[in-house]
This record gives C-alpha cells, structure tokens and sequence, in this order.
C-alpha cells in the first residue's frame, strides 16, 4: 500500500478519484507542528534552534498518520508546492521518521488526474532552502511578536500585539487617516456646454481653453471667476474647430496573482482578501460537480507568477477560435512577464484547469460567491489569450470666441477580449460632425466642485500598497488584514474601508520613534527579500536571523529601562478632578481613550473623554436609578444617553437601533443593532438571553425564495440568503 498525504480533508478526497486501490490518501490537517503558544519557543544562544511541539489539537490525528505510515511501502508528501507546503512536508517527515528511500516529495500546481500522475511520475527530495525560508519567517515573527508584545503590554496596555508585517499594515493606515486629518478641501469650478447639431444631435463639451491657454483645474477657483465666462458664451457662436479620429488597440490584462485577485474580487463584490483565500482555496481543493464527482476547478492560489502552461494556452485558444471564431485568436499565444522578484512561489498565474467547465455549466454546483469568484478567474484567464479590442475614438474641438471646448468619445470597432471580460468604459457615441459645422447652444453648465481627501484603505488598495512597497507575499496579505482587525487595530467603518483606532495612533506612534526598523517600508522589503535568496539557496538563514536580532533585542533593553507607562500614554487635559481637584489625564487603554485622575492610586476616577469642552446636552428624560437627568455624551461608537449625576451614579441607557424585522428565531423579539466588544456591528434578538439569534450582516426584512431564510445586504451591490448552506443572491 502507498500512502499519500495532503493538507486538507477536501483535497484528499479530490486526489482520491484519480488514485487506484493501491493507494491511501489522508490528511494533515495543516500543519501538525509548531513553535509553543506559552514560550518563545526559539533558543536565541544557539543558532536559533526551534522547539517544536505537536498541538495537543494535532495529535490523534499525528497518532493515524502513524500507523498507517507503518503500512505503507512508499510515501508520498503531496502539500502545497510552497514553502509552507515544503515546511509542513518536512515536519511530516521528522513525525513519522521514515527511511529517506520510502517516502517521497510530489508537487503539482492543480488537481487533476494528470497533474497528480506527472507529480508521482517525477519525486524528488524536500527542498531545504524553502523550508529555512518558511522557518526564517515563522521565528523572525516569533521574535518580534514575543519580544516587542510583552513590552506594549508593561508600557501601555495589556493585551496588545506587534508584529514584523502587521505593525508596517497598520503604519500604512495610520497615514493615510492623518493625510486625511490634515486635508484641507479646494473650491474649483467646471462649465459645460449643452449644444445641438444642425440634424439635431446632442453633445456636451466642456470649457477647455481660453485664449488658446490650456485651463488647469484650480483656474477657475471660485464662483466669481465662473460668472463673466458664462455671460461671454451665452453671447457667442459655437462651431466645430477640429475633429480627430484615431483608431487604438486595447490589450488585455494578464491572469490573476493573488493580489491581483484579491484586489478583484474586492471591487467588484466586497470581498476581504481572507474571503477570497478561503473561496479560491475551496476551488482549488475540489468541488463536487455531481455527475463528475469532485474536481479542482483552478491552480493553485498564492502565486505571483502570471505564466501560463502550454497546455492551457492551447486549451484556451482551441477553446476561443470555437466559442468566438478565429479572428478572435492572436496569431501567436499571449505570455506575460512577471514584475515580481519572488515569482519562485508559484510556476503559473491563477487559472482554471479546464477552459470547458464554463461558468454557467457549473453554475448550480457552486454557490453564489464560489460561481462569481470562478466566474473572475476563468474570464481573466481566458480573455489574456484574446485578441486586442480595437477602439475609434474621436475628439472634437469647439470654437466659441476666444473661449475652446472640448468632447470625446469611443467606439469599439472590435471587441476582441471585451467580448468575454468587459471592462467598466461605455461607449460614447457623438454625432457625425465635420469642421466648421455651426452647433447651437441649448444651455450652459457650471458645476461647483471641492478636492476630495485621499480614501482610506480598502482590502484591495491595501494589498496594492503593500505589494508596492513590496511587504508581505501572496500567502501574507490576507492573514496580515486579519489580523490588524482581530487586534483591534483597525475597524471597518461604512463603506467597509480600513479606520484605525486610537490605540493604533498610539502604537504606531511608539514603534515609529522608538523602534523605526520595525516599521520601516525598506528595512520590511529588504527582509522579504532575504528571505526569498534563503529560500533560493543563496542566503543563509541562522546568519539572516542574527543581523535582524542581535540589535533589534539590544535597542529593546535599552527602551525598557528608560521608558514609562506615564509618558508614553499619559497626555495632561484642562479638566479638574471632582474628587480630588487634581488635574485630569487622557489615557489610552486597550478599547480607547478616557480621561482618570493624575492622583492614581490614591484617587482612582475615571470618566469617559467628552469631544471637546462643551457641556453634555441635558435631556428632559430622567434616570431611573437616582432621578437626575439624562445627559448626551460621546464615546467611542457616538453619542449615548448617561446619567448627569456621574461618577457617583454610572447609570448608562441602553440605546438599540431597531431595523423593524422580526426574529425568525422566536417570532416576538425585533432583530436590534449591537456591537460586540471589539466594537464589531451584528444584529440580534431584543429578547436576548432568552433568544440568542444573531445575524453579521444588517436583514432586509425580505425572505429568500429558495429556502425562506432572512435576506440580508451582504455588501452595497449584493442581497444574500443569510443561510450559509444556501447560495442564494441577487443584485442589491
């Protein structure tokens, strides 16, 4: 018998179908070693030793592996062709302590019946340098992790975290929210020309030169600059000065990276970067396609490579000249060039394995979010090996005394890959004009405008920004935006963007003066880089570790003696303790800021940090515990209704937003929004505890046609079923 392992139970089942009776596949469950939870774990006078131990989660499953690693003739270590992959097969080898002529290392890029066949054709040994790298990674962030947290923990507040990738993430976002801060918004102004051809055509030019000087955008600044123009083209004649015609190709873009996708998938449907990892990966791993059985619908997902197999691109141009015709097929395959410097990840971009399983034939073997990821993936794919689109566009420039207008449009003489992966552009189709042509004016336009401040960071301009930068690698992206939120770091706020908190502002702020390596872009990059010449065989590892260690843990010792709790968090206000009559702080504890008293400990107060120096709004309504009256006050997630007779009465209403839907659950509770701890919004009962329904995203109150479960708005362009076996969406 010969033994197979993979990670994932849903992968083993996959490789199963393509396997005879002499073989047994099973799972590893991931990694079935690691460094401890309650230690360092790593021997800093010793070369970095590591001490692994198998998680007390791992160990039956460690225990069957075992035994059937006794049976087995030969052993195969199927896991991912990365260095995680590389590592966990590495780890099972240590396990199972195997004769190196009995077990064997196969990799492939997809599950398929033939890649799994050419992988066991072609075994070769565990590669070293790709375990050292995933090793080098995973200490450097123990290191820094359980080194630098404790430290946050003494100095500000327990509970907090740092991390090698995730502190450099949310430096990036506390940045960006003070470029917003700082903004300071700019008038301009914008006129427009409604107009009309002889044949009566419509168009609309904008203003764009005046006495043949090209207008900037802040030329025109106020209101007062805008008035004296619009009386002058109410008083002139219109007529058409110029039309140019060019004809441009528009090529299409490469096959999907995992930022690429990540950055996708985002845009177009809200999903986070861990959602789309966990969706392709469902992809990949094998879907039950019914008369098929379980098959892997895409290769392998954390790549940076956009290469494409031979074998796909004569799939895909076999599959194009049938679907779409042969002008419709390049003469020659389309290959794009990688621009990233660690494309040794992966050997292909994302793609499917098949060009014949379409989308839409799958459809109803896949849920909504794995059909519209699949349907991404397999578009992009295909439409890289399409022919250009061909575009007309055209220019006409108006004339209308000293003042010129301009309009453009486009029309697409041959959709080439459009015809498959349409792009957001319309076309503008502008009437048949020729120079000289009289045009007649309808009306005049002038639009008031102010600068926008930068945008905060979305999963995707997060992930752009930090391969930009070149931080992270595609298996880093998703578990890095994870994490910064679980931490309590960053917030999503409405539009599902990236807020950080005020304990973000502060940690950041700590590492950035006090630890700048940490935090800095191109000391990050450069140690990314590091590791991928490890993992290539030309850096050691141990040697990498020392230089990144040795004046990290002294700069370390030195802040942790002359450092304070009270100056790095501690900011003296105005205000006057009631109780003491000394001077107030501001602190920042783990979940925000608030204001205690600088006599601590002999005077323990503490209040909530009112926004600004106004006085709470005193309401009519009166507290049930005391009788004083209800004021507003502002903390963290806005305004709340609190008693005016605080600190000596902390009396707090409970205010819930009602959405007007009823629990499914009960029947007689309202489904209410609330905020966990960490300040997350979800939807639940009213009647909790006596019902614990609960919901993530906010109901619309409608049911879903297919099993009758809550709707809820799963993102702004999408109404889901909050059933999570159901699948059910539709367009919001």
């Amino acid at each position: 018998m010969k033994l197979l392992i993979v990670e994932s139970p849903t992968k083993a089942k996959t490789i199963s179908r393509f396997l005879g009776s002499g073989f047994k596949v099973q799972s590893s469950f991931g990694h079935i070693r690691d460094l401890p939870k309650s230690k360092m774990g790593v021997d800093t006078e010793h070369n970095f030793e590591p001490s692994y131990v198998i998680p007390a989660a791992k160990r039956k499953q460690v225990n069957l592996l075992k035994k059937e690693a006794e049976k087995a003739d030969e052993i195969y270590y199927a896991t991912d062709e990365d260095r995680e992959g590389e590592a966990i097969a590495w780890h099972l080898a240590h396990i199972l302590d195997e004769k190196s002529d009995k077990t064997k290392r196969i990799t492939f890029h997809e599950i398929t019946e033939d890649a799994i066949e050419e992988a066991l054709s072609s075994p070769r040994a565990i590669d070293m340098n790709l375990v050292d790298a995933q090793q080098a990674r995973r200490i450097l962030d123990r290191l820094v992790g359980y080194e630098l947290s404790p430290f946050l923990w003494k100095k500000v507040a327990r509970g907090l975290s740092a991390g090698r990738v995730q502190s450099v993430a949310v430096r990036l976002i506390v940045e960006r929210e003070r470029e917003r801060e700082a903004f300071k918004p700019e008038e301009y102004w914008t006129i427009e020309a409604e107009l009309q051809s002889k044949d009566n055509k419509e168009l609309t030019a904008k203003l764009h030169k005046i006495n043949d000087k090209t207008l900037d955008k802040f030329d025109l600044g106020k209101e007062k600059d805008v008035k004296p123009i619009l009386a002058d083209l109410k008083k002139e004649n219109y007529q058409v000065a110029e039309v140019a015609k060019k004809q441009t190709k528009r090529n299409p873009t490469p096959p999907y990276t995992t930022s690429t996708l990540q950055q996708d998938a985002n845009k177009k449907y809200g999903f986070s970067a861990k959602q789309t990892m966990m969706i392709a990966q469902q992809l990949y791993e094998g879907i039950d396609l019914k008369k098929g059985g379980h098959v892997g619908l895409i290769t392998y997902m954390r790549t940076d490579s956009v290469n494409l197999s031979d074998k796909f691109l004569n799939q895909a141009r076999s599959f194009i000249k049938n679907q779409f015709g042969n002008e419709y097929v390049p003469a020659s395959a389309r290959r794009y060039k990688t621009k990233s410097k660690a494309a040794q990840e992966a050997h292909e971009a994302i793609r499917p394995t098949n060009p014949e399983l379409a989308p839409e034939s799958i459809k109803s073997s896949l849920n909504a979010n794995q059909h519209k990821l699949y349907d991404l993936i397999w578009r992009r794919a295909l439409a890289s090996q399409m022919n250009a689109a061909v575009i007309d566009q055209t220019t006409i420039d108006i004339s209308a005394g000293k003042y010129g207008l301009r309009t453009s449009g486009s029309v697409i003489n041959f959709p080439g890959f459009l015809k498959l992966y349409p792009e957001a552009s319309r076309e503008n189709i502008l009437p048949d004009l020729r120079k000289d042509d009289a045009l007649e004016l309808i009306k005049l336009i002038d639009k008031q405008h102010f600068t926008e401040p930068p945008a905060r960071y979305s999963d995707a301009t997060l992930v752009k920004a930090l391969e930009e930068h070149g931080i992270g690698r595609p298996s880093t992206y998703a578990p890095t935006i994870a994490t910064i939120i679980d931490r309590n770091y960053v917030q999503r706020d409405e539009q599902k963007r990236l807020a950080p908190t005020e304990m973000a502002f502060l940690v950041n702020d700590i590492l950035v003066e006090h630890f700048p390596k940490i935090v800095d872009y191109k000391f990050t990059a450069k140690m990314e880089d590091d590791l991928d010449k490890i993992a290539e065989g030309k850096k050691e590892w141990v040697k990498t570790l020392q230089d990144f260690y040795e004046p990290f843990h002294k700069n370390l010792e030195q802040k942790e003696k002359v450092l304070t709790k009270k100056e790095l968090t501690e900011e003296v206000t105005e205000e006057v303790c009631e109780k003491c009559g000394k001077a107030m702080v501001k602190k920042i504890g783990r979940y925000g800021a608030f204001l205690a008293c600088s006599g601590y400990p002999e005077c323990k107060n503490t209040k909530p940090l009112e926004g600004g120096k106004e006085e709470p709004e005193v309401t009519e309504e009166k507290c049930p515990e005391c009788g004083k009256p209800l004021v507003v006050r502002h903390g963290r997630y806005g305004a709340f209704l609190a008693c005016s007779g605080y600190p000596k009465c902390k009396y707090i209403k409970k205010t819930e937003k009602g959405t007007g839907v009823k629990c499914p659950a009960c029947g007689e509770g309202e489904l209410v929004a609330r905020r966990t701890k960490r300040g997350k919004i979800f939807y639940g009962c009213n009647r909790y505890p006596k019902c614990d329904f609960a919901l993530w995203q906010k109901p619309t109150g409608d049911k879903c046609p297919d099993c009758g479960s809550l709707l809820i708005q799963k993102n702004k362009k999408t109404i889901a079923c909050s059933n999570p076996e159901c699948g059910y969406s539709k367009e919001a």
